[in-house]
This record gives structure tokens, C-alpha cells and sequence, in this order.
């Protein structure tokens, strides 16, 4: 499966960095492929590290102004010429889509997949994986969107929030019919 992961190419700490590194290894263990970024840093780095090193392929779509920033020894890479492009080509690119912690960026990717799947654009499983209670906030606020008559389907229709890694893939391979 191609599994799509959206996080930070900020250095952060273990806390964050140790969940990811056991999403990584799980996922190339599982021989899949990563779809991601495309950097050579940060927690973008420790993921694809972790896949790589698992036995797992990467997939990179890096845009052209951190071009400089991607890893060279990717089974594949493109180079988008704006975030745009960039996310259409991971979406296009992938089976399932997991959101790791991230800033503004991560964010921006995250709703934006969200609401194309909210308007039926992809029906491909989405998954927020809640490291470290990360994404509490806004699961809370979904929850409130849910409630109060702002998403047109139910919350867990549009994404699924995992507790950890095991669980992460686990949905995944489940709504790909793997297990």
C-alpha cells in the first residue's frame, strides 16, 4: 500500500520522534511504500530513514523551493513547482493518507484532505495519528463541527484519530482489506 504521511520537517523531540520512528519501521516491515515530502530533515527525515531501513520504498514530492532540501536517495522523486501541485501529487500518489504532528503546513495539508473527502473527491482512509495527545484540540473541535451540524457526514467517516502507531496501520491495512 502507498501510505501518504503528512508531519513536520522540524527537529522535535523523542516524544514525537519515537512514535514516528515505530510508525516508520512498521510501515516498511509491512512493505509498503512511504509517500511524503520529500526533505531530508526533521521528522520527515526520521520517518523515511525508518521506512527505508525497514525495507520499505519512498515515494518523495518535494516543491521546487526546498528542492535543495530533498533526499537523494529516494525510489522516487518529483519535484512540484508549488504546494499545490504538491499536495495533489501525494493524494494522487497514495492509498491512505496519516497525519503525523506538524505546524501550519501539516495543518493545511490535513484539512485540506479532509474537505476533499468531505466533498467525495478521494475515499481513501484518513488517519490523524494522536501522538502524545498532539491533535486533542482538534479532535474536539471536529467533534464540535460533528454537533453541531457542520460536517455533512460523521466524524468517523472522514477520519479516523489512532492512539499510536500499531493502531495507525492497523486501520489502514483493515479499510485496504490486508487483515
Amino acid at each position: 500500500m502507498n501510505i501518504c504521511v503528512f508531519l513536520s520537517a522540524a527537529d522535535v523531540d523523542d516524544r514525537y520522534t519515537v512514535p514516528a520512528r515505530e510508525f516508520a519501521e512498521l510501515l516498511g516491515r509491512g512493505g509498503h511504500t512511504l509517500v511524503w515530502g520529500g526533505s531530508e530533515s526533521g521528522l520527515m527525515k526520521v520517518v523515511a530513514d525508518g521506512v527505508q531501513e525497514s525495507g520499505g520504498r519512498l515515494v518523495g514530492v518535494s516543491v521546487d523551493f526546498l528542492a535543495a532540501k530533498a533526499r537523494t536517495n529516494a525510489d522516487e522523486m518529483v519535484i512540484a513547482k508549488d504546494l499545490a501541485e504538491r499536495k495533489a501529487l501525494l493524494l494522487e500518489k497514495s492509498d491512505a493518507i496519516v497525519i503525523m504532528v506538524g505546524g501550519t503546513g501539516t495543518l493545511d495539508e490535513a484539512t485540506e484532505i479532509l474537505e476533499l473527502k468531505k466533498h467525495g473527491k478521494h475515499t481513501k482512509p484518513v488517519v490523524l495519528l494522536n501522538t502524545a495527545g498532539f491533535y486533542d484540540g482538534l479532535r474536539q473541535q471536529f467533534q464540535r463541527m460533528e454537533d453541531e451540524g457542520f460536517l455533512p457526514l460523521p466524524l468517523t467517516e472522514l477520519v479516523f484519530f489512532a492512539k499510536d502507531a500499531v493502531g495507525a496501520l492497523a486501520y489502514l491495512e483493515e479499510s485496504a482489506g490486508l487483515l
